[in-house]
């Protein structure tokens, strides 16, 4: 009797540890495109609190140094027609390292399906990037879905500049 305890026990318990990192993480990385998609070095990396259909979240989306090798003023980030989520502008931010940078405005258009963040300061070349969205409503159904992020340099000419895309996947 006391054998089956045993076993019935260390059963449960390497259950539990094996699912822990799945539990912990939710989801991140660029993941795994079998076919299409963007190149592998144009993947940005990301990290999805919850990555669950339906249910609110918070994206940290990352742009590394390498791809800024200008200044930035303005962050673009569009994303497709099929993702049905809600973004709070008023939560959004974006830092450098552990901290946040002040931003003159984000706007949210939701018909055009893109996020625009203006910082008050030009954000210096070199810099890693982090934009993590708050209180994001993802789409009631699932899916794979490409934020594609764009930047555009001070006194550049107003043309957005391609620098990576995030493909997220919401169960």
């Amino acid at each position: 009797m006391k054998i089956r305890s045993l076993v019935s026990g260390l059963t449960l318990t390497g259950f539990l540890l094996g699912a822990f990192p799945t539990l912990a993480w939710a989801q991140s990385g660029p993941g795994v495109t079998l076919f299409g998609g963007p190149e592998r070095a144009n993947l940005l990396n990301f990290f999805l609190q919850s990555g669950r259909s339906g249910r609110w979240d918070r994206y940290r989306l990352r742009i590394p140094a390498r791809q800024l090798n200008m200044a930035v003023a303005l962050i673009s980030i569009s994303y497709p027609e099929h993702f049905e989520g809600r973004f709070d502008p008023d939560r959004i931010e974006v830092r450098i390292g552990d901290q946040s940078i002040p931003l003159e405005e984000v706007i949210w258009d939701a018909e055009n399906n893109f996020i625009e963040i203006y910082p008050e300061e030009p954000i210096p070349a070199g810099q890693s990037l982090e934009i993590v969205m708050s209180n994001v409503r993802n789409p009631t159904f699932g899916g794979m879905f490409h934020f594609n992020a764009n930047v555009r340099s001070p006194g550049d000419v107003p043309l957005l500049r391609y620098v990576g895309t995030w493909v997220l996947s919401i169960d």
